[in-house]
């Protein structure tokens, strides 16, 4: 397993890492891109903040996005659970009520039948 891990080169916050990933290299360098952009705003936004300071912020902002958007998932999840739900009962009305129609069309056409 470990020969199929790709080793990708990232530079974030100034600092050079190697990742060893399955994923695509594109893709962690984005990553890597996008986690040195959040580090250097917040290393811009104040003169305080240390690297690891900002490291340490940037790594609570992303977890507090993942688990909001997670949180959303599973909300979304539960409305289509429940839109499929309903989705199926109002399919068991239709046929119940084609059926009950079928019903009445046979009763009136033999109640006309038997008229005449």
């Amino acid at each position: 397993m470990a020969n199929d891990l790709l080793k990708v080169k990232l530079k974030i916050a100034g600092s050079e890492y190697v990742v060893l990933t399955d994923d695509k290299e594109s893709y962690v360098k984005d990553l890597g891109d996008e986690v040195s952009q959040k580090m250097e705003q917040m290393l811009a936004s104040s003169n305080k903040f240390s690297t690891t300071m900002a490291a340490v912020l940037t790594a609570l902002e992303f977890c507090d996005e993942c688990k909001k958007a997670l949180k959303n998932t599973d909300n979304l999840r539960a409305q289509i659970k429940d839109y499929l739900e309903e989705s199926a009962a109002s399919r068991l009305e239709i046929d119940n009520a084609r059926r009950e129609i079928e019903r009445l069309n046979k009763l009136l056409l033999s109640k006309t039948n038997g008229s005449l």
